[in-house]
């Protein structure tokens, strides 16, 4: 199964900055194969990031939509708007917009429908916190979301989502989850999915990690049966770092 190495980066980089960065990111891998690489600039970076973003496995991400079309809703983005500026796929549900942005299972199942609608790939971010890690509600919080978040998707559809565990206590805290554990998590993501939408669909999701991943800890990560990818926050933002986390 090929790798998704995915950068997110936030609030973070002007329109130049990003550019800068991805016309290297394209020099020096648009002939890579193994791997898919995806950038997700801020919504003002999309256009001209898409513009020099070159190679077949380099990929354009959102970093969040709204569920209607159109509509009175200021300050928000459309996935047709994404669409149009080039985008693949959407960041949806991202712990940060559902703990500071206080967004619901239900806004996130009805994003994932409209991405698949409008023919975005999500990439849907699940995880718990640190209270509900030493709580040992982790597998049950993690289930929750999963059955919310894809409450009436198609079997047939979950092929096209990108699924990131991503532990809110090891996102920007530079903690992260062993590989041990992050693989025992991700072992369970795959049999919810086998459980709800059968064995065919667990097989052939893709299962990132997200949490303070860098260059030393990305090896022992990828080593694992289970974890397809990273999605990476502020290790991503430096080119040199980045490039050695796509190399892992």
């Amino acid at each position: 199964m090929k790798p998704i190495i995915a950068a997110n980066w936030k609030m973070n980089k002007t329109v130049g900055e990003s550019v800068l960065f991805v016309e290297r990111l394209s020099n020096e891998f648009a002939k890579t194969d193994d791997k898919d690489i995806i950038i997700a600039p801020p919504f003002t970076a999309l256009h001209p990031v898409a513009a020099v973003l070159k190679g077949p496995t380099l990929h354009l991400s959102a970093q969040n939509m709204h569920w209607d079309e159109k509509g009175a809703y200021t300050g928000e983005i459309s996935a047709g708007m994404l669409i149009d500026v080039g985008c693949e796929y959407v960041i949806i549900g991202h712990s940060e917009r559902r703990n500071l942005f206080a967004e619901r299972d239900e806004y996130i199942n009805q994003k994932i429908k409209t991405a698949f609608k409008m023919n975005l790939k999500p990439i849907f971010c699940i995880g718990e916190t640190l209270d509900e890690r030493n709580l040992e509600k982790t597998f049950e919080i993690l289930r929750r979301q999963i059955k919310k978040g894809l409450n009436n998707i198609l079997s047939d559809d979950i092929r096209r989502i990108v699924f990131a565990y991503e532990p809110v206590w090891a996102i920007g805290t530079g903690k992260t989850a062993t590989a041990q554990q992050a693989e025992e998590v991700h072992r369970y993501i795959r049999k919810v999915i086998i459980d709800l939408f059968g064995e065919k669909a667990g097989a052939n999701i893709r299962i990132i990690y997200g949490g303070s991943v860098n260059q030393k800890n990305m090896g022992s990560l990828m080593n694992q049966p289970d974890i397809n990818g990273a999605l990476v926050g502020g290790a991503s933002l430096d080119f040199e770092s980045f490039a050695k986390i796509i190399n892992f």
